[in-house]
């Protein structure tokens, strides 16, 4: 977009690369769902059927009775004779990715996502946000006549809202030290461990007398519960890397460039992916555990938040691959200027509307041609058309 920037772009010590997209292909399948306490397979070849769980479970039927009401992606149209995975939609990558597992469920069922959005009538919704990490809405349950409170999120998120959890169909009370909170901690290492992204899902039958039919919800002062909520699973996604990325990671080392990520995914999915693509080159979690002084790190953004600009000018001096996780896009900015504080001539990549902050303070703001807000392109310096992390490599060479 500007040439003095291409120059900036040859001297490029430190490259801040976003994950979903930019070292992903941003091409998210459903590949485990963890419900009655079992993981389970999902499908993620088009047209070949792998998948595991069964509609006729009733903790799955309500674990994708959520998937498909608390969504807003919607298949773009006249795709009807094509596989459901390869279908296109309108909606972010996640959500996407669950549209197409739940409408692959549904049709063995004889009906589709969009019927059973109809039946449930929406009638209020509290977006998703980086404060709060969740998304709710709430639908009418025209047979029950009783309305259906349905949220997914950060699965930790998701479970602190939650007092109870549904096991083959019944609620089981789930207090604080129950074992089915350390059951989850563990299926969500597990699949976090495979480089999975993992959400989690749970919901709430409301009162009947409290919130009749046509009771005025109202989602900016919430009037209706967000607590003691049943917890019913996880679906975890995979979005495999982009083919040519490791190779492109390497190169930067070679030429003495530091890969930095920085992502808003779980440390465990985070250094899972950066393992993958060559970013992280030893075993990070054995490391983290024993506790002994590592070239690798693995920042999480709440760890971030109480760091001095001391300690972190620290942490960059000392560790030579460094992995932040969990990060809100306000820390990018912070995790920029640390890398310009240590004299490193830094390029950040990004898409979203709220890294505009991080692309122009970045000595080289690089956004996203393809997936890319107006926004974030317009705060770079330099725009990749194909959204591909090992363009900017081939730039720099």
């Amino acid at each position: 977009k500007n040439l003095e920037a291409v120059e900036t772009l040859g001297s490029t010590s430190t490259i801040c690369s976003d994950k979903t997209g930019t070292l992903t292909q941003n091409r998210m399948t459903v590949a485990h769902v963890w419900y009655d306490m079992k993981i389970l397979k999902g499908d993620t070849v088009p047209g070949k059927r792998d998948r595991e769980f069964d509609l006729k479970d009733p903790t799955c039927n309500a674990l994708i009775r959520i998937a498909t009401l608390c969504n807003r992606a919607v298949f773009l149209s006249g795709q009807s004779a094509k596989e459901v995975l390869s279908r296109d939609c309108q909606g972010d990558a996640s959500e996407s990715a669950l549209l197409k597992a739940v409408e692959v469920a549904w049709v063995d069922e004889g009906t589709t996502t969009k019927d059973v959005r109809k039946k449930h009538k929406k009638v209020t919704e509290i977006p998703f946000n980086s404060t709060n990490k969740y998304q709710v809405s709430v639908h009418e349950m025209p047979e029950e006549d009783q309305h259906l409170l349905v949220m997914k999120g950060a699965p930790e998120r998701v479970l602190d809202r939650c007092s109870s959890i549904l096991i083959e169909g019944e609620i089981k009370a789930m207090p604080a030290d129950s074992e089915y909170r350390a059951k989850f901690e563990k299926a969500y290492m597990q699949l976090g461990g495979m480089g999975e992204r993992v959400l989690g899902f749970c919901h709430s039958f409301l009162d009947k007398e409290k919130f009749p039919k046509g009771f005025a919800f109202d989602n900016e002062e919430v009037n209706f519960p967000l607590e003691g909520l049943t917890f019913v699973g996880l679906m975890a996604m995979i979005d495999p890397p982009r083919a040519n990325v490791p190779e492109a990671v390497e190169k930067c080392k070679s030429a003495g460039i530091k890969v930095i990520m920085v992502t808003g995914d779980h440390p465990i999915t985070a250094a899972a992916i950066a393992k993958n693509v060559g970013i992280i080159t030893e075993d990070v979690a054995m490391k983290m555990e024993m506790g002994e002084e590592t070239k690798t790190a693995v920042v999480n953004g709440a760890t971030l938040k109480d760091m001095t600009k001391k300690d972190l000018d620290l942490l960059l001096l000392k560790h030579e691959e460094i992995v932040f996780a969990r990060t809100s896009p306000q820390q990018k900015l912070i995790i920029v200027e640390a890398f310009q504080r240590a004299g490193q001539i830094v390029a950040v990549t990004g898409d979203g509307v709220n890294d505009s902050p991080a692309l122009k303070k970045a000595d080289i703001g690089i956004a996203m041609g393809i997936a890319g807000s107006d926004v974030s392109k317009e705060a770079a310096d330099m725009i990749l058309l194909d959204d591909n992390f090992a363009s900017i490599v081939t730039g720099v060479e």
